[in-house]
Formats: structure tokens, C-alpha cells, sequence
């Protein structure tokens, strides 16, 4: 079997899943400057567009995965692409190692997540090629299904509306939910109250002993997140995620010291060697690496064998769901706990796809179709276009 094409195109199409009221984003590292603390969160619009990925082969056989990013697939279309062709698709090991070879500067960033991009796409044709599931190829299944937290970026962070919505969802079988801060050092004393307020009352919503976590996506200081995680040690987050960018390790370490509140961060970092720098200077207590971004399948597999050496669990960063499943239904559930679950995002992210993979009473069973399980529903797709770049 051959790659004869990696095409790369996008769907569109009128959005008719479910809606939201409307709510707040987080905290993010621009807010210290007032122009950009007062953006809006982004809302879905009546028209949703996508892009994917697909491997084509000589013998009929092809790999998807999407949505991606559009600088993905301009990486994918202007480095991978001529690579690629003319190779062994089934060879996922040998292609992944020279992927992250090539380009001189492409061990993380951008380049990297268009490697994640193809590497998944890989994966979901050796599946088809085989007829099995891949957490099956990567010797799953470990459990039938999967718990999953509910992740609430963008739902409203005031503190009656947030304990409203946390006793929801927790009446709709989650067993662990995770919020997100608005407010960050650019908002002084009173965003650090309003932060503990909301803290606080989701909380006393969902009781002591739920799992209950939070995210600043970065958009902190150590000396801020210090003080915050200090204030938060009474609520028991089950984690406090990225307080600060994760290439600031010493900054880490420092806030993990400064409290008895995990730290949990991975997201934004890229293979196991980034990894094991977290590891080995003592500041994480959870990764979150996200096989969109960290290097993909291949790459989430050996840092979930790395983490497991230093008793530290992986629960992949949700920006999508599949990947993350199939590795998580493929680990022992000591390594791999659960998946994320973005309540808000996933029904656009999975608009176009049947089935649409869906948490029931908090957990998400293993896909049954072959590869990766995702298909697209093209009585949604009203308009494909296919993306090229000179």
C-alpha cells in the first residue's frame, strides 16, 4: 500500500445543533493589557465551517481527521504532503519518527501540530486497513467506555448562574467538572475576589467530594497564582491548570510548592522530551497532552508510558475528543482516568461527523467502527472546497 494523496478541504454548512445561553471566556495572557481584557467570548454563528485531512492510498483505503487548524493544514499541504507520498501509510512508527526530523525548527509549535494532524489520520487508516477500532490496534480495549469530566469553558462564571449550572450537570451523571477563571492580574483584587467567588460557589453547589477542577489557560503570573492557589486550598481543587505558560518549569514548581493544590498542565507542550522536563523538576501533578498538538497518537502513547514511570496521570487536553478516546480506551484506567469533555465546544467540533460521540450518564463508550470512527455526515455539509496553498 502506497500514499498516492493527502488532500486537504473544507465543509460548511448551516449549524442546527444544540445552543447555549450566552457566557464568559477565561483568563488569557493578553488580558494585562485593557484593550484586549475586554473581548467578548466567541460565540458560534449560523454558518459553521471545518477543515480536514485525508490520506489517500493506491488501494482505495484512506485516513481522515479534523477539524484542524487552517496553519495545520498549511503545514500539512506545504512540508508533509511531498514528503509523504509514494510511502508505506501502515508504517505509522517510521513515518512519525522522520515527521519530527524534518524541519529544523518543528519539534514544537505549529509545525508539530500539522505532524499530530497527519499522525492521527494515519492511524485512522491503519484501522480501516485492519477493520478494527484503533484502541484495539494499540491493545485496548482496557474498559467498554470511558469516564469523561465536563469541561465548562463558556458557560457564565457569576457565581449563582456558575452553581446553577454545576448542579446540572452534575444531575446528568458527571462525576467531575472543571471551570474556568475570567479573571486574572490585569483585574487587580477585585477579578482575584470575583475568581474565589465563583470558586466558591460552585463548590458548595456540587458538594465536598466532587471532583471539581479549574483553568487559567495561562493567563497568570507566579506571584498571582501563588496567592490564588493559597486561597483555593479550602475548595480542594482536584487540579489547577496551566496557572502560567508551561515552558516556565521553575514558575511551576514554585506555585506547586506554594499550596496543597495539584498542578496539571500539558496542553500547550509538545512531545515527551518537553514532557519529561515537567517530570523530572517535580512540576506537574496531571499532563493534559493533546494528540491534536503534542505529535499525535504515536507521540501521546509513549507520553502516557513516560508519565506512568513517575505515577503521574495523563488526561488529554480536549480540543477533540477521538484521538484522546481511543488512546485512553487502549491504557490502564491508573494511567488514563478520564477524557475531557467541552460541553459547549464538542457539538460544533463534531457538527459535521456521524455518529456524534456524546458522554451518557458521565462516561463515553469506545467507538465500534473501524479506525478512528469518525465519518462525516454529508447530508450537513452543504458546500466542500478544497484548500491548496502555491
Amino acid at each position: 500500500m502506497q500514499i498516492t494523496d493527502i488532500i486537504l478541504f473544507q465543509v460548511s454548512g448551516r449549524y442546527t445543533g444544540p445552543t447555549f445561553p450566552p457566557g464568559d471566556r477565561q483568563a488569557q495572557q493578553l488580558d494585562i493589557y485593557p484593550e484586549f481584557n475586554q473581548r467578548p467570548a466567541a460565540e458560534p454563528g449560523d454558518t459553521l465551517s471545518a477543515i480536514y485531512v485525508e490520506v489517500q492510498t493506491d488501494q482505495g483505503i484512506s485516513g481522515l481527521w479534523g477539524p484542524i487548524q487552517e496553519h495545520q493544514a498549511y503545514h500539512i499541504h506545504r512540508s508533509l504532503r511531498p514528503f509523504l507520498m509514494g510511502r508505506d501509510p501502515l508504517a505509522t512508527e517510521l513515518l512519525y519518527d522522520q515527521m519530527i526530523r524534518l524541519d529544523r525548527h518543528g519539534r514544537s509549535g505549529l509545525f508539530m501540530t500539522a505532524v499530530s494532524a497527519v499522525d492521527n489520520a494515519l492511524w485512522d487508516l491503519k484501522g480501516k486497513a485492519w477493520g478494527q477500532p484503533v484502541y484495539r490496534l494499540l491493545g485496548g480495549p482496557t474498559r467498554p467506555a470511558v469516564p469523561a469530566y465536563a469541561s465548562m469553558l463558556g458557560f457564565s462564571v457569576e457565581p449563582e448562574q456558575a452553581a446553577a449550572t454545576a448542579r446540572e450537570y452534575k444531575a446528568k451523571g458527571f462525576t467531575a467538572q472543571k471551570w474556568f477563571f475570567r479573571y486574572g492580574p490585569g483585574d487587580g483584587e477585585a477579578g482575584k475576589a470575583r475568581n474565589l467567588a465563583m470558586a466558591q460557589a460552585v463548590r458548595d453547589a456540587v458538594g465536598p467530594a466532587y471532583t471539581l477542577m479549574f483553568d487559567a489557560f495561562m493567563g497568570w503570573t507566579v506571584s498571582y497564582a501563588v496567592e490564588m492557589v493559597r486561597a483555593l486550598e479550602p475548595i480542594r481543587p482536584f487540579w489547577m491548570e496551566e496557572p502560567i505558560p508551561p515552558e516556565r518549569v521553575g514558575g511551576l514548581r514554585k506555585i506547586r510548592q506554594a499550596a496543597r493544590v495539584p498542578i496539571a498542565t500539558g496542553e500547550h507542550v509538545y512531545t515527551r522530551w518537553q514532557t519529561k522536563e515537567l517530570l523530572v523538576n517535580q512540576a506537574v501533578d496531571v499532563l493534559q497532552n493533546d494528540p491534536d498538538w503534542t505529535g499525535g497518537i504515536t507521540e501521546l502513547v509513549k507520553v502516557c508510558a513516560l508519565a506512568s514511570a513517575f505515577e503521574t496521570p495523563v488526561v488529554a487536553h480536549g480540543h477533540s475528543l477521538l484521538a484522546a478516546l481511543h488512546v485512553a480506551g487502549a491504557q490502564s484506567p491508573a494511567a488514563v482516568p478520564f477524557v475531557e469533555y467541552l460541553i459547549r465546544a464538542q457539538e460544533s467540533k463534531q457538527f459535521f461527523h456521524k455518529p456524534i460521540y456524546r458522554p451518557q450518564d458521565g462516561v463515553v463508550a469506545l467507538p465500534e467502527l473501524p479506525g478512528l470512527g469518525l465519518v462525516l455526515d454529508e447530508e450537513k455539509v452543504e458546500e466542500r472546497t478544497p484548500l491548496s496553498w502555491g
